[in-house]
């Protein structure tokens, strides 16, 4: 019996998956907040920003989910910024998250080059996300794509 191969897609979001890409938000407190920062603390920022975008998408963004066989497993959403020291507009990764389920898989890999296509589509000349310190996984990853540290940011807890 031969086997279909099972394809992962990359498509833009629409408002079938808001509960999917909100739920899904919850996965970001798994890849080390600090300890000054409480895990709802990070997950409810990003769900409301996953939120507005449904709600009314800025000019520049963009909200991609990753599919097999019609199971989303990952989304990324992507934002326009100003380079602090070019005013250069730049593409931003703000959040991107792949389900336990998606791991290993490339889901996360299809979605950063989604982000490359979509920056270059856009003419930028840089895309640039952050990223825990902590989160030694998906450092590791982003080098792999080719992806350098620009600055590092410090926080002081008062």
């Amino acid at each position: 019996m031969t086997t279909t191969p099972r394809v992962l897609v990359v498509r833009p979001a629409t408002p079938d998956d808001r509960a999917f890409v909100v739920a899904t938000a919850r996965r970001l407190a798994d890849f080390g907040p600090p300890p000054w920062r409480a895990v709802d603390e990070v997950v409810l920022r990003e769900q409301r920003a996953l939120t507005e975008f449904f709600d009314r998408a800025e000019p520049g963004s963009a909200l991609y989910v990753a599919t097999r066989d019609d199971e989303a497993l990952g989304f990324i959403l992507l934002t326009t910024h100003d380079d602090y020291f070019t005013g250069e507009q730049v593409g931003h990764v703000d959040i991107i998250a792949v389900l336990e389920s998606g791991e290993g898989q490339g889901v996360g890999g299809a979605l950063m080059r989604e982000a490359e296509q979509w920056g270059r589509a856009n003419g930028y000349r840089r895309l640039t996300l952050n990223v825990f310190d902590r989160n030694d996984r998906a450092r590791r990853i982003y080098e792999h794509l080719g992806w350098r540290p620009e600055t590092v940011h410090y926080i002081k807890v008062l």
